[in-house]
């Protein structure tokens, strides 16, 4: 497995592994119309525009994880990291996130889920990073907002 900078041919893949690797997450929620799941190839390519994708190659070269970030003012922002079902807890979404503070060194990175993904949580609480924010979204549905500061 290499992760390397994705360019603009490999955004219909990422785009395609986005839906399938956010179902699950979709299925937790009880929402299929969350945004990685309805999101556009053109607001991907907006995205891309903005930062930076990173994919996740398997020894034949097909994608099988992506992550993306972007630095908005002093913070960088590091959204929707995917891994296909069958290459999960491999350590390949750590890896693509490590890999994309890497790319985008800064002394704050932000990331996000909900409450209701006591995994994502506990995963970047481990890699790291601490709730800094909790923003209700509805009696169910909590967004946390975590953070890690590098020194």
């Amino acid at each position: 497995m290499r992760i390397e900078r994705a360019t603009k041919e490999d955004l219909q893949p990422i785009l395609e592994l986005q839906y399938r690797a956010f179902e699950s997450e979709a299925r937790i929620l009880n929402n299929y119309k969350i945004p990685p799941m309805v999101q556009t190839i053109d607001e991907m390519i907006e995205e891309y525009n903005k930062g930076i994708f990173l994919k996740a190659l398997d020894d034949s070269g097909t994608i099988i994880g992506a992550s993306r970030g972007y630095r908005e003012g002093t913070d960088v922002y590091i959204r929707k990291i995917c891994v296909e079902k069958e290459f999960r807890c491999r350590g390949i979404g750590t890896k693509l996130l490590y890999k994309t503070e890497k790319e985008l060194p800064n002394s704050r990175y932000v990331i996000f889920t909900t409450n209701k993904s006591v995994g994502n949580v506990a995963l970047f609480e481990t890699l790291g990073y601490s709730v800094f924010k909790k923003e209700p979204f509805n009696d169910e549905l909590t967004y946390i907002y975590m953070e890690k500061i590098v020194k």
